[in-house]
């Protein structure tokens, strides 16, 4: 069940696409939803204010902790007009902190939603993906910044490879797959299997829960994982895919693996992820 959710609010940006969505599928689920937005701290030692005066880092505090305040109180709004049960709430701290923080208050959620990146070197919001995705311990649900609609679950695709985060990410996002109309459980392969169907066993299981399932194979002799995915996706309508979240974390760094880099990259449908 989907009770509690936790949404990464877009500061300083025109639409707060993760914020809408996150009304979406609170509303659907009939949930309690906290949103976050984050006043971000200048980085003093490194190279964003390099021996910048007092007075500068002082007006970027003051205009950063503005735009935090203006993205509450649009979610605010939006929440109490469609009727939800919500709290939301201001920190302070730089990308990289806001990133470890999003990841440990998404531990005490049922999921956690956040934007997609922007392509412009969007580098909070890719932090704030992968520190929930690697921090939190529960699924992340990542909004295209292309998105203009709310939650919808007439066909979901989730992609099987047989590892323990596709499994996990199947089982982390059994409340959306009891609600949608058709799953499709997708395997990328580099040849035609003629004697064994990859994924066949992950569909049963998932036919014995009542789900409409149905099982594709799309052979992709290149195995770029990413573009299969995303063009099947395209062609189909895809409403939402669920995959595995792959990559792991050293000290502050993140590596994503290949595979969750480029869906992240050029999605354009919402993605539950887990790791």
């Amino acid at each position: 069940m989907i009770k509690d959710i936790i949404v990464n609010l877009s500061v300083g940006k025109p639409r707060d696409v993760a914020g809408d969505y996150a009304i979406s599928v609170a509303s659907a689920f009939d949930a309690h939803l906290s949103g976050v937005a984050c006043a971000y701290e200048p980085v003093i030692g490194g190279l964003t204010f390099p021996g910048a005066p007092a007075s500068v880092i002082d007006a970027f505090r003051a205009e950063s902790r503005a735009e935090a305040d203006r993205a509450k109180k649009a979610f605010d709004e939006n929440a109490r007009r469609a009727g939800l049960s919500t709290d939301s709430f201001v920190i302070s701290a730089t990308a990289s902190g806001a990133a470890d923080k999003l990841g440990e208050l998404a531990r005490e959620y049922d999921l956690s939603i956040v934007a997609q990146a922007q392509p412009d070197y969007d580098i909070a919001e890719s932090l704030a993906i992968e520190g929930a995705l690697f921090g939190s311990g529960r699924p992340v649900l990542v909004v295209p910044h292309v998105q203009s609609s709310g939650l919808k679950l007439d066909r979901v695709m989730a992609c099987w490879d047989g590892s323990r985060n596709a499994a996990r990410a199947i089982g982390d996002a059994m409340p959306f797959l009891r609600r949608a109309a058709k799953v499709e459980v997708v395997t990328v392969e580099s040849r035609e299997r003629r004697n064994e169907l990859s994924g066949a066993k992950i569909a049963a299981h998932l036919a014995r829960h009542g789900l409409k399932v149905e099982l594709k194979p799309i052979v992709s002799a290149d195995l770029d994982v990413a573009d299969a995915v995303l063009s099947h996706a395209a062609d189909t309508s895809t409403d939402l895919i669920v995959m595995g979240g792959y990559g792991h974390t050293r000290l502050r760094e993140f590596v994503l693996g290949g595979a969750t880099s480029g869906i992240l990259d050029a999605m354009t449908v919402p993605t539950l992820m887990a790791h």
